[in-house]
């Protein structure tokens, strides 16, 4: 029985379905906006979608100005530039479109333009003291769910490590997840984004904080995103994947966001950091090999897993089952053509220890793992995972 105190998180608004985006300027008016920010990436702009979002903001009488610069996984010396435009345009309400670094970057954007603190002054937990602009997530990809989180992340490049901002202040007003705006997304991106989605999921259904609102929404992401992913990647046009993956996403971001995510990321920020692994790329290697680490402490939740996943289990013991659900993941990786050692993407095995003293400072992540680590155990992971079988070591 679970007698801890436990708090619920999520947007107040949440709005689905196909074709939803129409919605957005009867939101916007709700939150008594008169002139929108649409901020976003240039890649989402050159696909010209910014219109789905620009067109019915204006049909509702607001005015709407568009940052189109906003970098995929976000340094943190790239937001200071917005928040002076936000300030100059005289903006009163901010659009996140995109991809989790634009929306990511739109939280701390809605949050810092009314004062004039900096970013930094906001890194780590409860460190945002008041709400800022009003705030609309609309997600092109499934992926980070962060368009119902209270967690923005950003590349300390002084550092050389992600570092997160996490307050409920940075929870959007209105998360309106719109599948047909995930169709043109990459088969890349898609595979990247979804696994990250995907270990959002699991990570947060073996978490330490996981609850009983947590634990369904986990499992529903789990069988949605397991079961789709191969086919939004090799066949992007198909509605019944791309419906799921945006639904297992957005499940995935209140269970995560709520239960946390635990040594999967933490031992992924330095990869992501040190080397600019994208971070759906960088869960993605990690992920095997921490659970491998973490079965002994979740034999039964990573039955349940693979049970989810459509793994046959029985007669297996939940010993034999876990491994069942690991080998799983390697072979949904395998599919999806993304890497699993760190040879794949040019890591030396002399970055380890680096690698390991900085995933150890990420102790807000550790604290959620089922399974504690001292730094030997980082660094046996990493090294578990330096060079693919039948490849040559990097200098």
């Amino acid at each position: 029985m679970d007698t801890k105190l436990r708090v619920h998180r999520a947007p107040k608004t949440l709005i689905t379905g196909n074709g939803c985006v129409s919605q957005i300027g009867i939101e916007a008016k709700k939150l008594n906006g008169t002139k929108a920010l649409i901020l976003t990436d240039p890649g989402v702009a050159c696909s010209g979608s910014v219109t789905d979002v620009e067109r019915p903001l204006r049909d509702a009488g607001l005015e709407v100005g568009i940052y189109d610069k906003a970098v995929p996984e976000p340094p943190m010396s790239s937001v200071e530039e917005i928040v002076s435009f936000t300030k100059k345009g005289g903006y009163d309400i901010v659009i996140g479109f995109g991809g989790g670094s634009a929306i990511d970057i739109a939280k701390v954007v809605a949050a810092l333009a009314p004062n004039n603190d900096r970013l930094e002054d906001y890194v780590g937990v409860d460190q945002v003291p008041r709400k800022g602009l009003p705030l609309i997530a609309v997600p092109t990809t499934a992926g980070t769910g962060s368009e119902v989180t209270a967690i923005a992340i950003f590349a300390n490049e002084k550092l050389n490590v992600k570092q997160g901002v996490v307050s409920p202040y940075l929870i959007p007003n209105i998360a309106l997840v719109d599948p047909v705006l995930t169709y043109s997304c990459p088969a890349g991106v898609t595979a990247a984004s979804g696994m990250d989605a995907l270990i959002h999921c699991v990570e947060a259904y073996i978490s330490v904080n996981a609850t009983m609102h947590t634990d369904p929404l986990a499992a529903e992401g789990i069988k949605l995103i397991s079961k789709s992913i191969r086919t939004a990647v090799y066949d992007g046009a198909s509605a019944w994947a791309r419906h799921n993956m945006a639904m297992g996403s957005l499940l995935g971001g209140i269970a995560f966001g709520n239960a946390g995510v635990g040594a999967v990321h933490a031992l992924s920020y330095p990869i992501g950091g040190t080397f600019r692994v994208p971070h759906g790329v960088a869960n993605t290697l990690m992920l095997p090999w921490v659970m491998e680490y973490n079965m002994l402490a979740c034999l039964r939740w990573f039955r349940q897993i693979g049970e989810v996943m459509g793994e046959d289990m029985t007669g297996l013991s939940d010993r034999e089952a876990a491994a069942k659900t690991v080998t799983a993941m390697r072979q949904l990786a395998d599919d999806l053509n993304l890497p699993q050692y760190l040879s794949d993407v040019n890591i030396p095995e002399s970055a380890i220890d680096d690698l390991a003293d900085s995933a150890m400072g990420q102790t807000r992540l550790l604290d959620n793992n089922p399974r504690k680590l001292t730094r030997e155990d980082v660094v046996q992971i990493y090294r578990n995972m330096a060079v693919r079988p039948g490849s040559r070591p990097l200098s």
